[in-house]
């Protein structure tokens, strides 16, 4: 059970990390291309703006006072002018935070002249980092690309960002994780709880059974022996053999009640009954001049099959440990059965105990199971030594909700 625990932990501690894997895979993915993309738009919303602002004279030379002005010119980006002279040469005409550009810009100038539309490329600039460049052609009058412009962005600090997001997402993923190897070990010991109790209960229903049916069964084996070498035994023995029947009967039937009870497979028939005419039954089931039986109407809230079973596991308690007189009283929703035997066991600490054993050796369930019976009615039992000797053993149970 233990081995079960832990491979339903692993296996929902995995399932966790593989989907914190995927999402977390996932989201820096997303996050990477968002940043790389806003890069790029930047730089070329830069030079797409300062395109705009190059102008040509009448006499075709290329006129920047217009573009040194504007702010986009002068701000955070790296940006470069690069024009192509009528030798078909490029050179330089413009640079701020030039650093921050490629050394040479011709070649890359001439490629964008040839494609006519704006280039996004990764280079390096002067200090041999790693920049983002977008460079844009500018026609002149003859609607010639005799001009680049070029802006650079430094992507380090959106990458060393990215860097955090990812250290992030795997420390609070093995947080994750963490937890939900908790909360797995944690929500798997409570699932498995009731498959626990019910084998528990299960393991303690067989060990109950064969332990009480052993002694009948082998005093059932003794009855038929003497029946079948003396035939004028055998309606003595029948008779016998019949009473160890009903007895393993009634000790079968409570315990698979108490045993369905506690591992929440039943429920309690409550119903409304006289229990005095309930105890006056029993006695009749149990027969015999020695029982002795004094009632008063009283009406309690039970289960009438492990009501019944009780009082009678009370009467037979008194008849095998206490003597052949037997008292029994009703009255005010109590059943009080009285013998005349030795009294209590001085060395039983707990009589009601399963197993519990005394000088005269084990007292089995069935004293177990009438504690059980009133606890699950919300009573009481209780078993003392008599003033006068004998045992008293008296079953309390409520008085019913009135109607």
């Amino acid at each position: 059970m233990r081995r079960t625990r832990w491979w339903l932990t692993a296996l929902f501690t995995t399932l966790t990390a593989v989907c914190l894997i995927v999402l977390g895979t996932v989201a820096a993915s997303i996050d990477s291309h968002s940043r790389d993309r806003a890069l790029d738009d930047g730089v070329d919303r830069v030079v797409t703006g300062l395109a705009r602002v190059v102008y040509w004279d009448g006499e075709g030379k290329i006129d920047l006072e217009t573009f040194r002005d504007d702010d986009l010119a002068q701000g955070l980006f790296a940006v470069a002018v690069v024009v192509r002279e009528p030798d078909g040469q490029w050179s330089e005409k413009f640079g701020h935070l030039r650093s921050a550009l490629p050394g040479d810009l011709s070649a890359l100038a001439a490629e964008t002249a040839e494609a006519e539309e704006t280039v996004l490329s990764t280079q390096t600039d002067r200090t041999g980092q790693s920049v983002r460049v977008a460079a844009s052609p500018v026609w002149d009058l003859e609607s010639t690309p005799s001009a680049v412009v070029f802006a650079a962005a430094d992507p380090s600090q959106s990458e060393r960002d990215h860097g955090r997001l990812v250290l992030a997402l795997e420390l609070g993923g093995l947080a994750l994780i963490a937890l939900a190897a908790l909360a797995g070990h944690l929500l798997s010991g409570v699932s498995m709880r009731p498959a626990v109790r019910m084998l528990d209960e299960q393991e303690r229903f067989l060990a109950d059974a064969s332990h009480e049916l052993r002694t009948p069964l082998a005093t059932l084996r003794l009855y038929l022996d003497a029946a079948l070498r003396d035939s004028g035994d055998t309606r003595r023995a029948v008779t016998d053999a019949r009473s160890l029947t009903d007895r393993m009967g009634r000790l079968v039937t409570g315990l698979l009640a108490r045993t369905r009870t506690e591992t929440g497979l039943g429920e309690l028939d409550m119903q409304r009954l006289h229990l005095d005419q309930l105890v006056e039954g029993v006695v009749a089931e149990c027969g015999g001049p020695e029982i002795e039986v004094h009632t008063e109407p009283t009406v309690v809230q039970a289960d009438p099959d492990l009501l019944s079973l009780a009082v009678r596991n009370l009467i037979d308690n008194a008849l095998v440990h206490g003597g052949p007189h037997v008292e029994v009283t009703v009255a005010d929703g109590r059943v009080t059965v009285r013998d005349h035997g030795p009294g209590l066991d001085p060395a039983l600490t707990d009589p009601f105990e399963r197993g519990a054993t005394g000088a005269g050796g084990n007292h089995g369930i069935g004293l177990s199971l009438v504690r059980w019976v009133a606890r699950a009615h919300s009573g009481s039992v209780t078993l003392r030594s008599a003033e006068s000797g004998g045992t008293v053993a008296t079953l309390t149970l409520p008085s019913p909700v009135p109607d």
